[in-house]
């Protein structure tokens, strides 16, 4: 194993151990006592490292793609049209998006709260349209490759 396999290796087996340490405590000092502050601190500790991994992780995915991306300048192009498609996507999603407020039971409780507001609501019909799409276009894809098999 080289240099860097030995630090990775290292590096896993500390933030195993930290994980360990930190749910086992939380698992031995949790009550039935919602207002205990000792297991507050604990919920609030485990929540932290999650963070603090999770951070860690996606930081790591991309400064692994970045490098990838520079060192395979095929696999960057196909990158990047997969990026501008998905922006394509975004882009046709938030024109279709209706800004008007959806009228449903309990809606007042929402927009007199400031919860619900024309912007929030184009939001929200931007993520719905998007997911129609994606779900559309995969469907299809399926579809596509399923016939093509048919006449290899």
């Amino acid at each position: 194993m080289n240099k860097v396999g030995k630090i990775v290796t290292i590096v896993l087996w500390v933030l195993l151990i930290i994980s360990a340490v930190l749910i086992v405590s939380m698992m031995v000092n949790i009550s039935e006592n919602e207002a205990d502050p000792t297991m507050g601190s604990w919920i609030n500790t485990n929540l932290v490292w999650t963070y603090i991994l999770m951070a860690f992780g996606a930081g790591i995915a991309i400064l692994a793609s970045i490098f990838h991306m520079f060192t395979d300048i095929k696999a960057a192009k196909k990158g990047l049209i997969s990026v501008v498609f998905l922006g394509a996507v975004a882009l046709v999603s938030y024109l279709l998006a209706s800004d008007e407020i959806p009228q449903f039971i309990g809606v007042q409780k929402f927009i007199n709260d400031g919860t619900l507001t024309e912007q929030v609501a184009k939001l929200v019909d931007t993520g719905l349209y998007a997911t129609y799409i994606l779900i559309g276009l995969a469907v299809l894809s399926i579809a596509y490759s399923s016939v093509v098999n048919l006449f290899k």
